[in-house]
């Protein structure tokens, strides 16, 4: 049986495909499974990914004939995955060798239904670790409770989907997958879905993913309209989370996350293609007058001065265009 089923989609990454594919052989084990999903790569991708596919043990390649996003080739592989555990990696990152073995005794020692790990961020020769911000470690949680305080950063915050392991039963009850076709921010549904819905999980101070941050093809890194996908999904975390039995306890810290975010772009919106930086603005507006207004209210009144700021003067503008649209 297959212990472990590591998806990592690819796409256009051929000047750091080998260093992840070298890392991967450093994990293998005769009960693991790697599904690298080439995304419809034109760079060279597919033909690294080709010899993977002959040469590293436990090694899947799965093509799609287009391209259609990291959401949807994770979605590829979580169809394909026939482990007992799941895990994610992305194609540009690498893992320390052995870590995958320690990962797998961590959560099997523990019983729960998944388990969030710490990591290294590398920007350039830099390296930092990054926490997960939730100070109980080792021990098995309630995953709703960690969702809250509102006002501070907590583990639906930290949105890395291959910061941990997965137990298979998630699978099986549907909240593993991605939301298909999300460009960028696919992780946020898919962690709140996870903390409201699964029943255990852990944090643990375990490091062995290295994550590359600034790296040019990344759509972080890319101003075009797929970047405003982040819209689609934080309107999914609060129209999902509003349906749920806690939504008055909950409500607030998902749209409050979510003004945090629109503030973010509109104050970074010069690294943006102008017409782009112009959608931006309309469907923030838009986003805006969807949420709940008093728990809008609320989350405006808890921000710092700047960028409760540039929400309210976004909302103001919106609500004197919509007042003279009226009166017309």
């Amino acid at each position: 049986m297959v212990k472990l089923s590591v998806v990592v989609p690819f796409y256009n990454v051929r000047a750091y495909a080998p260093d992840t594919l070298r890392s991967l052989r450093d994990n293998a084990r005769e009960d693991f499974e790697f599904l690298l999903v080439d995304d419809c790569s034109s760079d060279g991708t597919a033909a690294l990914l080709a010899r993977a596919g002959r040469e590293l043990p436990g090694a899947v390649v799965l093509t799609h004939e287009k391209n259609g996003g990291l959401a949807t080739a994770r979605n590829t592989g979580i169809d394909a995955a026939r482990g007992e555990y799941v895990t994610f990696l992305d194609g540009d990152d690498w893992l320390a060798p052995g870590y995958y073995g320690q990962l797998v005794a961590a959560i099997e020692e523990l019983g729960c239904d998944f388990v969030r790990t710490d990591h290294v961020q590398c920007t350039g020769t830099r390296r930092s670790v990054q926490r997960v911000p939730h100070g109980r470690r080792g021990e098995v949680l309630d995953p709703r409770a960690a969702i809250l305080p509102t006002t501070r950063s907590t583990s639906v915050d930290y949105a890395f989907a291959w910061a941990g392991i997965y137990h298979r039963r998630l699978v099986e009850r549907g909240l593993l997958h991605f939301t298909d076709g999300l460009r960028t921010a696919e992780d946020r549904p898919w962690i709140w879905r996870l903390h409201r819905e699964a029943e255990s999980f852990a944090v643990l101070g375990l490091l062995g993913v290295y994550y590359r941050r600034g790296v040019a093809t990344s759509l972080t890194q890319i101003g075009d309209v797929r970047q405003l996908d982040f819209l689609r999904a934080f309107d999914q975390v609060i129209e999902e989370t509003a349906r749920d039995s806690r939504a008055a306890e909950l409500l607030p810290k998902a749209v409050r996350t979510y003004c945090a975010i629109i503030s973010h772009h509109l104050g970074n919106r010069e690294r943006f293609e102008p017409a782009v930086a112009r959608e931006l603005r309309s469907r923030s507006a838009e986003a805006l007058r969807r949420m709940p207004q008093d728990v809008l209210n609320e989350a405006l009144d808890s921000m710092d001065s700047a960028r409760a700021s540039r929400l309210r003067r976004l909302r103001g503008r919106t609500r004197a265009l919509t007042s003279a649209g009226a009166a017309a």
